[in-house]
């Protein structure tokens, strides 16, 4: 048997959690065990930095590509997107560069100030996916690197539901329907049989004669029923004899720009 040689080498000053490495050499053999690696420090390795850094990235990279499979509107931005992903590692740094230094932590607090950010949010929602793409960065940052993942997988999974839920809805396609029609009992009671059919409730809102009172223009305010979709609602509308010019403009549709 060959003789071996533990040599535990011990953590360095100013770094507790530093890297502690037991060389076991057996003949020519040589293992490498790492025991602990460095999470937050003033004096943070090289590597840690960089694990810190790559791990940020992956999770800020998953938020931004949650919140564009559950965009909805038209103002689609693609520098908020790249935002998440370079906020999180800016997070990740700074929480790096403080470590546990109370000086570094008011000294940076200060320099934040100095900054005015004057970029506003139209959707609230916006705001959330940024402070998600933050906390992710700031617990790569301190280390806490499990708690950094389940909460980011937490978060894409409770915005993927909330995205396929109605969750949120006050009420089911609420939008306005227009159309004019023949000045006819018949006509009237195929639409009055239509709405009660499609809609839970239905209101008018303007009608008013043209060509001389023989056709009527209607305008509704309607609220569609469960399950119901508008395709069905203006197939049947369409079904009505000399009906013209069917638009239906629902709520869904419409988008704060």
């Amino acid at each position: 048997m060959p003789e071996k040689t533990i040599c535990n080498y011990p953590h360095s000053h100013g770094a507790p959690w530093g890297w502690a490495l037991i060389i076991i050499f057996s003949g020519d053999e040589v293992m490498l065990d790492t025991l602990a690696l460095q999470n937050s420090s003033a004096n943070s390795s090289f590597i840690t930095v960089l694990y810190t850094l790559l791990i940020s990235f992956l999770l800020s990279t998953l938020i931004a590509m949650v919140y564009e499979k559950t965009f909805r509107g038209l103002s689609y931005s693609r520098n908020f997107v790249q935002s998440l992903i370079l906020s999180s590692i800016v997070a990740a740094t700074v929480m790096q560069a403080i470590g546990d230094s109370l000086a570094s932590g008011l000294g940076m607090m200060g320099a934040l100030a100095i900054i005015r950010f004057r970029t506003s949010f139209k959707d609230p929602r916006d705001i959330i996916f940024m402070f998600a793409a933050l906390a992710s960065g700031i617990a790569s940052g301190v280390g806490g690197f499990d708690i950094a993942v389940v909460g980011t997988v937490g978060f894409c999974v409770a915005a993927f539901i909330l995205y396929h839920s109605p969750f949120g809805q006050t009420g089911y396609y609420d939008g306005m329907l227009r159309f004019n029609m023949e000045n006819d009992p018949e006509s009237k009671g195929m639409l009055s049989d239509i709405l009660k059919n499609n809609c839970k409730v239905f209101a008018l809102i303007t009608l008013r004669d043209i060509a001389q009172g023989k056709r009527l223009d209607y305008a509704y305010h309607i609220k569609m029923k469960y399950r119901k979709g508008k395709e069905d609602l203006l197939e049947e509308l369409n079904s009505i004899n000399h009906i013209k010019g069917v638009s239906l403009l629902l709520q869904e549709t419409t988008v704060e720009l």
